[in-house]
């Protein structure tokens, strides 16, 4: 590899780069192309590789200097073209198939050799936000690549673009699979894992996972979707047959009396309605599931239960009665779980201008050595202070 690669490199990735594309690849089926881009990690400047293969894109992120060491991976025989796009000008790199290059670079009128200026460590506020903004576009799924379920599902068109009605739904199903992403470590990646996806609907997110692990991923997963809608469980069987997706089953049935399955390793519930929630945590509790990811909805249970004359003042005004209640019903859902060997997590699913029903219960099941039931402290002292007695606490108690 000449060393005028590297040293174009060297010069473009700081601060001002604005994205890179490595292309002309003479393996397609190694690698199609690459995007790089800049993006803020816990403070640090670090570039996103994206490898495009066949119809997958893997992600990784490196600082400046182990990305140059990966440049002869890339360009001893395999790309010969390179467009970068920096703040300060663009530089094009051609190679020859004897791998003679050819470089060009073109600088914005008024700039003095910017593009050597290396990044620092220090950056303003606006430039990290904008690092920062970039990172959350990001999506896992990408618009402008499409993909045949979300084209049928009414989210993309043909050509990959995000149907505008539709875009906090793309912004949902995305979030939801970076949520996924972080609990992979916690998975057993040596065996078939078992997911099941309790009222499903119309299985955006059901799609999305398999999708994500089994055609992105490469990882050996059975999905299992079960939702009451008879229809929607129908136009979904149907999608998996036109796309192949063997491991990928969807049943009609009621989450509080489904005992199909013996052995789970996910749980994931999308908005299911009131105490339907407590019953799919009951059952991921009950099976041992390692990982719980669950977005309650409707929580109207306790709206009706509170009774402490000590909050009475606040709890007369009905919108704040019914917050609160919402709140509460996940705040001790998190609780119990932590009695029952859970390591428990409230997060924000996704900003509150594009749903309302927005806290994420995050549940990974503790270590061998830790999984032995806890006491949450003040947790009966706390629903006896506010009169209530929580679905998913009776379906707990009920298993001893």
């Amino acid at each position: 590899m000449e060393q005028a690669i590297i040293e174009v490199f060297q010069k473009t990735l700081n601060r001002d780069l604005v994205g890179a594309v490595i292309s002309n690849s003479s393996d397609k089926e190694k690698v199609a192309k690459i995007k790089i881009r800049p993006i803020i990690l816990k403070g640090d400047l670090y570039f996103q590789v994206s490898e495009y293969i066949g119809t997958k894109i893997f992600h990784n992120n490196y600082p400046d200097t182990e990305l140059i060491e990966k440049l002869s991976d890339w360009f001893e025989g395999l790309f010969h073209q390179v467009e970068i796009t920096s703040k300060q000008g663009k530089a094009t790199i051609l190679i020859s198939k004897k791998g003679k290059a050819t470089v060009n670079m073109k600088m914005n009128e008024n700039k003095n050799n910017v593009l050597a200026v290396k990044d620092s460590d220090v950056f303003s506020e606006d430039e990290e936000a904008n690092l920062l903004h970039n990172k959350k576009k990001n999506y896992i799924l990408e618009e402008g690549i499409p993909i045949g379920f979300l084209i049928d599902l009414g989210v993309m068109t043909k050509d990959g673009q995000i149907v505008k009605a539709k875009s906090d739904k793309f912004k949902q199903i995305n979030r939801f699979l970076e949520y996924i992403e972080d609990v992979l470590p916690f998975l057993d990646q040596d065996r078939e894992l078992t997911i099941l996806d309790f009222g499903c609907g119309k299985s955006y997110l059901t799609f999305a996972m398999y999708y994500y692990l089994k055609i992105l991923k490469g990882y050996r997963i059975s999905i299992l979707g079960l939702d009451l809608k008879a229809d929607v469980i129908r136009h979904c069987s149907e999608l998996t047959q036109k796309y192949g997706y063997d491991k990928l089953q969807f049943l009609e049935g009621d989450i509080a009396t489904y005992d199909g399955s013996s052995s789970v390793d996910m749980v994931v519930t999308l908005h299911a309605c009131d105490t339907a929630t407590d019953f799919a945590l009951q059952k991921a509790v009950d099976w041992g599931a390692q990982v719980i990811l669950s977005v309650p909805c409707c929580q109207h249970e306790l709206n009706g239960q509170i009774t402490c004359d000590t909050l009475k003042p606040i709890l007369k005004y009905g919108i704040i009665k019914e917050r609160m209640a919402a709140l509460i019903t996940d705040a001790l859902r998190a609780e119990l779980l932590e009695t029952k060997g859970y390591k428990v997590q409230l997060l924000e699913f996704i900003d509150m201008a594009h749903t309302p029903k927005n806290i994420l219960i995050r549940a990974v099941k503790r270590s061998v050595n830790s999984q032995e039931e806890v006491k949450s402290s003040g947790l009966t002292e706390c629903m006896e202070f506010l009169g209530v007695s929580p679905c998913l606490a009776q379906l707990l108690q009920e298993e001893k």
